[in-house]
């Protein structure tokens, strides 16, 4: 059994998971908040927190938990491999972003849009933390995105 190959397809699987449902939540999220429908953004705003909970932590926490154990196990040098290092700090760049910024937020719109009845007016506060939710979310999986080239490629 070849353990590097297993776990670079945990790797993989990993990635898979975490950059599939940060590109589709975000999707999802801009297509419901065009309806203007306080009940679909509500269901949507949830369903957002809780697959970032689930798939996003989740394949993060196998990307990277994949990629340090093959590493480790196979005494990879992080600091003399320019694309290990480099996937890394964007992973990680990444990870920031969700930690003090996509997460709080989504967190207070979640708590908000439980509330949300076919009749409410969504507040101008829901709507200014909407925006800076876009912003954030469309860096964070561009960062990942670079990092997928870099452990393709492998440029020296």
């Amino acid at each position: 059994m070849n353990t590097y190959l297993i776990l670079k397809s945990l790797h993989i699987i990993g990635a898979v998971l975490f950059l599939g449902n940060i590109i589709v939540t975000g999707w999802w999220k801009v297509m419901a908040n065009r309806t203007q429908n306080p009940l679909i953004i509500g269901f949507a705003q949830r369903q957002v927190t809780l697959t970032d909970f689930v798939f996003t932590a989740g394949g993060a926490t196998l990307l990277f938990s994949a990629a340090m154990a093959n590493i480790g196990i196979h005494q990879m040098s992080i600091m003399d491999t320019a694309w290990i290092l480099w996937g890394l700090v964007l992973f990680s760049i990444s990870g920031a972003i969700w930690v003090e910024i996509l997460i709080p937020i989504q967190i207070k719109q979640a708590k908000e849009a439980k509330h949300f009845t076919a009749d409410t007016i969504i507040s101008d506060a829901y709507w200014k933390r909407e925006t800076i939710w876009i912003v954030a979310g469309i860096t964070a999986p561009i960062l990942p995105l670079f990092s997928v080239v870099l452990m393709v490629l492998k440029p020296s």
